[in-house]
């Protein structure tokens, strides 16, 4: 298969279940009527953002793996014929949760998970209170599509998770992710969060030679709490090739679900002039290895 066609779901979500379920398959079954193979959801679709604020209720909105979503959702990969990339609050034990994206294969059976490894921790986004640090490691989810390298919002600032996942295979790297402003921030600072989440994944899609897919949610969602000032979630969902360009992009403010298609041979010609991977100090890296050098 030299070309692949990817689904990019953008959505705004809301307190009610059904509602974004219901979205989120729409968009599913958009995607694939114009012909995607591979579908992806941004990250925690079933929910509003619930991280905004630390409340035990919220544990409840947690499910197994397997589970109610990933049976709804493998119906529909099933009858699609498509593998599907969906985000989920898990959980693993009695008090045990993680932030779970799981691959769907086209029989609808379960590919593969990834837990979110990096955690954040910042006003409206205390996700360290609900959240332990994934423990499968960055490995790629084996599919009938190529090895898909996961990954989750605030793993998408640091190379180190990127480049571990194209150093074990990973053919795609993806990101659901569920990022946004302060509405009280300015429009120059705006602009600047913005500009900085696209050029740093595009950084990575250029330092390992692989495209790269940022699945991003949209909308403004208030504090429940209505002690912060809520989250504008910016979309701008966005595909970018294996030297950085910008191959599809969403709006900032509208649901949308977009369509790209990937060349799969692109990897293995630019990585033949700009092999990185090659050229890897691997004998002088130990450094990493350390919080900070004193």
């Amino acid at each position: 298969m030299k070309r692949l066609k990817i689904g990019l779901v953008q959505q705004s979500c809301v307190a009610k279940r059904k509602e974004n379920l219901k979205k989120s398959c729409v968009g599913i079954r958009r995607a694939a009527k114009q012909g995607a193979q591979l579908v992806i959801l941004q990250e925690l679709h079933s929910s509003a953002y619930f991280c905004q604020v630390e409340t035990t209720g919220n544990f409840d909105l947690a499910e197994t793996i397997p589970g109610p979503a990933t049976a709804e959702f493998g119906r529909i990969a099933k009858e699609l014929g498509i593998v599907l990339v969906i985000s989920l609050f898990e959980k693993r034990a009695p008090g045990l949760y993680h932030n779970t994206a799981v691959v769907l294969e086209s029989d609808g059976s379960i590919a593969g998970c990834y837990r979110k490894m990096h955690i954040p921790d910042d006003p409206g986004y205390y996700e360290k209170f609900y959240f332990t640090p994934g423990d499968l490691g960055f490995t790629p989810i084996e599919t009938s599509l190529g090895k898909l390298g996961i990954l989750i919002c605030w793993d998408q600032w640091y190379p180190e998770a990127a480049r571990l996942m194209a150093l074990a295979g990973a053919e795609l790297l993806i990101y659901p992710t569920a990022i946004g402003f302060d509405p009280l921030d300015s429009s120059e600072e705006q602009q600047r969060q913005r500009d900085a989440w696209v050029t740093v994944q595009r950084g990575h899609a250029i330092a390992n030679g692989t495209p790269l897919l940022a699945v991003n949610r949209v909308g403004f969602e208030p504090d429940p709490s209505g002690a912060g000032n809520g989250i504008q979630f910016w979309g701008s969902s966005f595909a970018a090739g294996c030297q950085g360009e910008l191959l599809a992009q969403a709006c900032e403010t509208e649901e949308q679900v977009l369509l790209v298609e990937i060349d799969r041979q692109r990897s293995e010609q630019v990585r033949r002039v700009w092999p990185f991977l090659r050229d890897r100090r691997i004998d002088s890296y130990q450094d990493l290895l350390r919080r900070y050098r004193d």
